[in-house]
């Protein structure tokens, strides 16, 4: 493992913020203060130095901080620096005009794909976005779980983003032809289901890999006060994947399906078969309930639960950047003693943790082994330690 931490933090016309800057010891960082006053913000800007629209999934125009009157955001930046192993290293994103399609990402200066932060920070976070996963529909679930993915295998959101392009393409040429009552381009299908069905077989394989590697994480995590969960996934594909089905006969099989379903397709206006359509279920192992019949709270805990043992996993990854928890008001939620049981757990695999909550109390059981930060209109105070 490459123990990594943020060293840190600055913020440049960031949504609340015209500008903010924290030092950091790489120890995990609790953030209090009221609603509004800019925590979650400071974790948004810490996940997006990974690929993709951070932990709030929002537009690029979005996080420029905006005045009243203003009609769009500012530009904005936000940079890092992060100690592995001894070793500093310049992150930067942000973009240069408000109103940008795209965020330009830095490292050591040096302008680079957003794919390449995967080698320098790896991040796991859960929002209170998340509390309904299991009673919301599969594609909370699937986005969920495909995060979980891209942690251990940062190559999987590249085939997550081809499959998802030829898929809209192939869409685009089956509802056009079935608008104008042509034949569509059969060569052209077959390319574009050729590209499906080999991201695809990668997506399914990826997902089958980590769920196995999850479960087994959660089945050796012993006496633990959050609740044990039997995982699966519905989906054909991934589900030929985890029974050891080779990703050359998955392809094969979903170019197949691809091919028989283009009538169906077209008149449904979508997709019917592959890796977009599955989910992931969920059972609370001890009392053998699927989780959407679970309690809010015993709900959260299984999340966390999921958080914790792929956290947990990752830490031991080797030639890999220790994973960063980012965990927005979770703390709030949890009784005393499974509070003190996360803060434990978070010291005792050595990872820098950001945790937000409204209400200092909450953390009493972190202090003197966390940075904590105030943060209210003034702008952040850091806490007395003791």
């Amino acid at each position: 493992m490459t123990a990594t931490a943020l060293s840190r933090l600055t913020l440049t016309d960031f949504r609340s913020y015209a500008r903010a800057d924290l030092v950091l010891d790489g120890r995990p960082v609790f953030l209090v203060g009221p609603n509004g006053a800019g925590k979650t913000n400071l974790l948004e800007a810490v996940s997006l130095f990974t690929p993709g629209r951070g932990l709030r999934g929002s537009s690029l125009a979005e996080v420029g901080r905006r005045l009243p009157g203003e009609a769009q955001g500012r530009a904005w930046a936000v940079s890092a620096v992060v100690s592995a192993d001894g070793e500093e290293t310049q992150l930067g994103t942000g973009v240069e005009q408000g109103g940008a399609a795209r965020r330009t990402v830095r490292i050591e200066g040096e302008t680079v794909p957003p794919g390449r932060l995967a080698d320098h920070l790896r991040q796991v976070w859960l929002t209170p976005a998340q509390d309904r996963l299991f009673l919301e529909g599969a594609s909370e679930r699937r986005r969920f779980f495909d995060r979980l993915v891209f942690a251990a295998i940062p190559r999987h959101a590249a085939h997550a983003q081809a499959y998802e392009r030829a898929q809209r393409e192939r869409m685009r040429l089956l509802t056009d032809a079935g608008a104008t009552r042509d034949v569509p381009d059969a060569a052209w299908l077959d390319a574009l289901e050729a590209r499906l069905a080999e991201a695809g077989a990668l997506m399914a394989e990826a997902r089958a890999t980590t769920l196995n590697a999850l479960q087994t994480e959660i089945e050796g995590r012993g006496e633990r006060p959050f609740p044990q969960a039997r995982l699966s996934l519905t989906g054909e594909w991934e589900q030929m994947a985890a029974a050891g089905a080779g990703i050359a006969d998955i392809e094969a099989k979903l170019a197949r399906a691809l091919a028989a379903a283009r009538d169906r397709d077209a008149a449904a206006g979508r997709a019917l078969t592959g890796p977009h359509r599955g989910d992931l279920a969920v059972i609370h192992a001890e009392k053998d309930r699927p989780a959407a019949e679970c309690s809010t709270g015993e709900q959260k805990a299984l999340i966390l639960n999921l958080v914790l043992a792929q956290s947990a996993r990752l830490s031991r990854a080797e030639s890999a950047p220790s994973p960063i928890l980012l965990l927005d008001e979770v703390a709030a939620h949890l009784d005393r003693i499974r509070r003190a049981a996360l803060f434990d757990e978070i010291e005792a695999l050595g990872l820098q943790a950001f945790l937000t909550g409204t209400d200092e109390h909450l953390f009493e059981d972190l202090k003197g082994r966390a940075q904590g930060v105030r943060i209210d209109a003034s702008g952040l105070t850091e806490l007395d330690p003791a």
